[in-house]
């Protein structure tokens, strides 16, 4: 069973010509720093004619292997919370599967632990070089 982390913005106008540019920007950087070749990241899906006040659609698989867990986790959410913030005026929506992650103006996107550099090593500790323990 996989778990995913999903992103959603609405709004009744569609995107600027510079919002695209924001976005595709945030998405570019992202890419370029993901740690992960072999995992999925960020991705967005393409605009959708039968919803167009959804600006901002997404999702992310988390990894099966706990040790990369919290970095994509942490990493993904940084993305999301620039893309809020290049978008301010969407209502946002962000959960992973049927949990909320909270919205705090000052932090963005958290999660608790997910910078935890102990419980980051404890999860990577749980898979050795040869399979899972």
């Amino acid at each position: 069973m996989s778990v995913s982390l999903y992103y959603h913005a609405r709004r009744a106008t569609p995107l600027t010509e510079a919002e695209s540019r924001s976005v595709e920007c945030v998405v570019a950087a992202h890419m370029a720093s993901f740690p992960y070749e072999e995992e999925e990241s960020l991705y967005l899906y393409e605009p959708s004619a039968s919803e167009p006040q959804e600006i901002v659609d997404g999702s992310t698989k988390m990894p099966f292997e706990p040790g990369r867990l919290m970095p994509v986790i942490a990493h993904v959410l940084d993305s999301v919370t620039e893309l809020r913030r290049a978008l301010p005026d969407a209502e946002w929506r962000v959960h992973m599967d049927d949990l909320d992650v909270p919205w705090d103006e000052t932090e963005g996107y958290t999660l608790p632990g997910m910078r935890d550099a102990d419980l980051i090593a404890e999860l990577a500790a749980v898979q050795g070089e040869d399979g899972w323990r």
